[in-house]
């Protein structure tokens, strides 16, 4: 299959949908496919990434945790399901309306001062989050919406997914600090057993947070604001493996995205913490990330421009198209990729 390098345009077919977790499939979590991307792309299993690094190589990974952010509403009396997507400094919250059938809900019915009606508490919708947009509005809640997530929420969940599955199956290794509103899903397959192999060979691992906010599968919107978190010791330990010359190798768009809107234009990361509104591209490559670790994403999805910013749109798209050749699958519980700037 040949991917076209301008916008990474090819279309995908239902069954390269990942329905299920992999251990629906008979698979741990580590043996999902892994393509390896260079001239010739490999073709490996996830649990091989320790002899695929070098020692001095540096993983950052995201320890974020997903909230159950999902919870049945309704509007004018019509079921529809609210899902939360972040807290705002003003107390109000970001949220999207879907229908039943988990599909955008019609952006023409949703206007200012809309009533939700949720489980004990009311959401009132106040203006749209995104400029242009009406899918993402903020709205104030008449109760905590912890409180309420953790009584009555469930794991985000889109119409590629026909059933529901617990959040343990959403939960990934690396998850400490509850706040994304969706998995950080380039984390999935990593397994205690495989992060003890990496520091085993000689490859650090630090974590930056960075609380997700709800995706938009269909819209193929740019990423919105997202809360992050860069540490002083992981910015102190990215300059240093830079400075050696060894590769910084992300996990997820999450992680660069952190890791990016931290560095100064030399490269240099420091210690931040905050809103995030960079957006990644061949326009704007990454200055910190020589590698990315990720899941495979939706024709049209924003995080396409991201992995150009990293690995090239050329690297990207024979990525792509070995995928689409070979059989891997897409979305949080599919298969993934390691995109590096030069292999070897």
């Amino acid at each position: 299959m040949t991917v076209q390098l301008d916008h990474l345009a090819f279309v995908l077919p239902p069954e390269r949908n990942a329905v299920a977790p992999p251990e629906a499939r008979g698979l741990a979590r580590d043996e999902v496919r892994l393509l390896v991307a260079g001239r010739e792309p490999a073709h490996l299993r996830f649990r091989e990434l320790p002899g695929l690094l070098r020692p001095g190589d540096l993983v950052v990974v995201n320890n974020s945790a997903m909230m159950s952010a999902a919870v049945d509403a309704t509007l004018d009396g019509e079921p529809v399901v609210l899902h939360f997507s972040t807290w705002l400094d003003d107390g109000r919250w970001v949220v999207e309306v879907r229908t039943p059938e988990r599909m955008p809900y019609p952006a023409e019915r949703l206007v200012a001062e809309t009533v939700l009606r949720l489980p004990g508490a009311v959401a009132t919708l106040r203006t749209p989050w995104l400029p242009g947009g009406r899918r993402l509005w903020t709205a104030d809640i008449t109760t905590e919406v912890p409180r309420l997530l953790a009584e009555y929420g469930r794991p985000i969940t889109y119409s590629y997914v026909s059933q529901r599955w617990s959040s343990s199956y959403y939960a990934t290794v690396f998850g400490r600090i509850s706040g994304s509103a969706e998995m950080p899903s380039a984390a999935r397959p990593f397994t205690e057993h495989l992060a003890l192999d990496l520091i085993a060979a000689g490859v650090a691992i630090a974590p930056i947070t960075l609380h997700t906010g709800v995706s938009s599968p269909e819209a193929g919107e740019p990423p919105g604001r997202e809360r992050f978190a860069v540490p002083a010791s992981t910015a102190r330990l990215v300059n240093v493996t830079k400075a050696a010359g060894n590769r910084v190798i992300a996990v997820g768009t999450t992680v660069t995205r952190a890791l990016e809107s931290a560095a100064d234009p030399s490269g240099l990361v420091h210690a931040v913490h905050g809103w995030t509104d960079l957006v990644l591209g061949a326009g704007r490559p990454t200055r910190v990330v020589d590698g990315l670790i990720t899941g495979w994403h939706a024709p049209g999805a924003s995080h396409l421009d991201l992995l150009v910013a990293v690995a090239g749109e050329e690297t990207v798209a024979t990525a792509y198209a070995a995928a689409m050749d070979n059989g891997y699958l897409w979305h949080e519980f599919g298969d993934s990729a390691l995109l590096l700037r030069a292999i070897g």
